[in-house]
């Protein structure tokens, strides 16, 4: 089984000079993805637009959010946290196509680590930093100390939580705000029914200070589907 869009130049043209890496992403997962349960034996002819041009549709959103975290963090990164990385959709891709900014793959279960570790030394990301653990614990004040070795020196929060198909918002926003700093953002991929779910989540996204969502279009690649990225900030 081939992928539709291997013999494309779609890929290369989207992804710039992030390409490279992805595509010995798009290999591995093209061999081993199934096998290891990463992904669905109907997705293996559709990596590349499915999982990998699909995250890749959210960095434009992420270059856009960090520019204004910048601007009142007095220059300082932003760093990135993707919870729940699973295969690495959309983290990995994250990282590779913004290969300077500091990237945090938190992940609880043992065997997907695994896989993640091996992806980050195979497309030689040192941008990025596998945390097992489950998103509580990587919670500001309530962090354990084999975690917290690996998160940065003073950890008050990311700036930038992403995420794929992890929950629907009632609750996502429980789990994700509060791991951000003060004045983060969620940056998430989200379906059709992202206007319901925010609608049914208004009074958990109150309780939890999750702000002015607001919902685009992204385009994933010509003559493919666009997806939707979800913006929400953290008072």
């Amino acid at each position: 089984m081939t992928d539709l869009l291997s013999s494309s130049p779609l890929p290369r043209e989207v992804l710039a000079e992030a390409y490279e890496p992805l595509a010995l992403f798009h290999a591995k997962l093209e061999k081993e993805g199934e096998p290891r349960g990463i992904i669905g034996p109907r997705d293996v002819d559709i990596i590349w637009e499915r999982h990998i041009l699909n995250s890749a549709a959210l960095v434009p959103f992420l270059w856009e959010e960090m520019e204004d975290l910048r601007s009142v963090k007095g220059g300082r990164e932003p760093i990135i946290g993707d919870i729940g990385s699973g295969g690495g959709f959309p983290g990995i891709i994250v990282a590779a196509c913004m290969p300077d900014i500091p990237v945090y793959l938190v992940e609880p279960m043992e065997r997907r680590v695994e896989w993640l570790h091996e992806v980050v030394a195979e497309l030689g990301l040192t941008n990025v930093t596998v945390v097992r653990a489950r998103a509580q614990e990587v919670t500001p004040g309530h962090v354990a100390g084999n975690v917290k070795s690996l998160l940065p020196r003073g950890f008050k929060g990311f700036d930038i939580a992403t995420c794929r198909a992890v929950a629907p918002m009632t609750k996502l926003t429980g789990m994700i705000f509060p791991l951000l700093a003060s004045g983060g953002k969620l940056v998430t991929l989200k379906g059709r029914s992202v206007e319901a779910e925010l609608e049914k989540a208004a009074k958990e996204m109150k309780k939890y200070g999750a702000v002015h969502p607001h919902v685009y279009e992204a385009p994933v690649g010509e003559g493919l589907e666009p997806t939707r990225v979800l913006v929400v900030n953290k008072k």
